[in-house]
């Protein structure tokens, strides 16, 4: 473990439990990178100061900090400037890193797929080309520790031509890779895969769920950013209705500029998307402040006119009485096989709701279109017509589906 320093500065704007929960979430992030934390310097200030980010009573407060403690890093809450990082690395004689560094150090060991990786080296550079400055020769070292780990790193001091070619490099890289992806969304369109997006906060319970929903195996930890890269597997509503579900990345307050637009395609999943189910940590102290975080980034993305099901989560951990701010919502513990059940079941009620009725014939001989009518709607009624040979079929089915006309047309003949 790293030992490691955090500082902070208590916004005007901000009320003292917001400022604690910033607090606490940064002593997450700064454990899930393997750090230490051995203190905290935090000050009130109505604006950070221009040099040094913190006054200078408080930055001669760290330095001494940093002579009692002998850590190897001091991590600030928030994001600083070229000259405020190299003032502060100078006068304390440690490296000096923050927030939105933290956060690009962590996401560069989560990244497993090309894509993943790629968009982190991006992010990393782009957020560390105007920095350089200040970073010393500390980021000529390969993997010292937080805050230089991931494919970002080598020398970036030395070069900086060499990196805004490697920029636009990973550029040209990403649209390949961006391109494979559209096209494989269009072919899920053309299918129409009717898809569901899972989001919500980091650590907010997404991976248990949609690996008790799809039957999958992905990682489950308790800590923030366990999921990076999206995954997508199929899913089955109580009525015989398939869907597929997307894993996303977690959300986070103060996410780096830099590493929304890195990851924007891969956000695009949710823009995609024909239903999102928001699972919020009920549990928290902070939720509706991560709740609206998460609803303000799906407003930027252009997905906030999609339906929305929020799940609040972790009831389990509930120690006082829960009073839910958005609608339509489920309460759960996602361990719960009773309480997943009951999300299938609203998600298959919204969708009902959204959808149009249809009442068909099929006959005996078209068990193919029987599967097809079973899978992709909500079919509410299937009964043997042996007058007939034939099943007479009825349940909801989504306007823009392909079977639309045939299902409805065959029920006006």
């Amino acid at each position: 473990m790293e030992r490691v320093l955090l500082m902070a500065v208590h916004h005007q704007n901000q009320t003292l439990e917001r400022f604690q929960s910033s607090l606490d979430e940064l002593e997450a992030l700064t454990k899930t990178a393997g750090g230490e934390v051995a203190g905290f310097v935090t000050q009130k200030r109505d604006r950070l100061h221009p040099g040094t980010y913190v006054g200078e009573g408080k930055l001669q407060e760290l330095a001494d900090l940093v002579e009692e403690e002998e850590p190897l890093l001091v991590i600030s809450n928030d994001e600083l400037s070229p000259g405020q990082l190299k003032n502060i690395s100078n006068r304390v004689g440690v490296r000096v890193i923050d927030r939105s560094q933290l956060i690009l150090d962590i996401f560069a060991t989560r990244a497993h797929t090309r894509e993943g990786k790629l968009q982190v080296e991006l992010a990393q550079m782009q957020y560390l080309l105007p920095r350089l400055y200040g970073q010393g020769t500390e980021m000529s070292r390969l993997g010292a520790g937080i805050g230089t780990r991931g494919p970002g790193e080598t020398k970036l001091e030395t070069d900086r031509r060499h990196i805004r070619r490697r920029i636009d490099e990973i550029k040209q890289q990403l649209k390949a890779v961006v391109s494979h992806r559209s096209r494989y969304r269009e072919r899920r369109k053309t299918n129409k895969a009717f898809q569901i997006a899972l989001v919500g906060y980091t650590n907010a319970g997404k991976s248990t769920i949609f690996n008790r929903l799809t039957g999958n195996e992905s990682l489950e930890q308790d800590q923030l950013f366990a999921t990076l890269d999206p995954m997508t597997r199929r899913m089955r509503l109580p009525s015989g209705f398939q869907a597929l579900l997307t894993d996303t990345v977690g959300f986070i307050q103060d996410l780096p500029t830099a590493l929304i637009a890195a990851f924007r395609s891969t956000l695009e999943e949710v823009t995609e998307a024909d239903f999102i189910i928001h699972m919020v940590n009920s549990a928290h102290p902070d939720h509706e402040q991560q709740q609206a975080t998460v609803l303000k980034l799906l407003d930027e993305l252009g997905a906030n006119q999609l339906p929305i099901l929020t799940v609040y989560n972790k009831t389990d951990l509930l120690t006082e009485d829960f009073i839910p701010s958005a609608h339509p919502y489920v309460q759960i513990s996602a361990f719960k096989e009773e309480d997943r059940r009951r999300v299938m079941e609203k998600v298959q009620e919204m969708i009902q709701e959204a959808s149009e009725l249809y009442d068909t014939i099929v006959p005996a001989s078209g068990g193919r279109l029987l599967d097809k009518i079973a899978q992709e709607t909500i079919m509410k009624k299937r009964e043997f017509n042996e007058e007939l040979d034939a099943y007479e079929v009825s349940g909801y089915i989504m306007s823009e589906h392909p079977l639309y006309h045939q299902l409805k047309g065959k029920n006006e003949g």
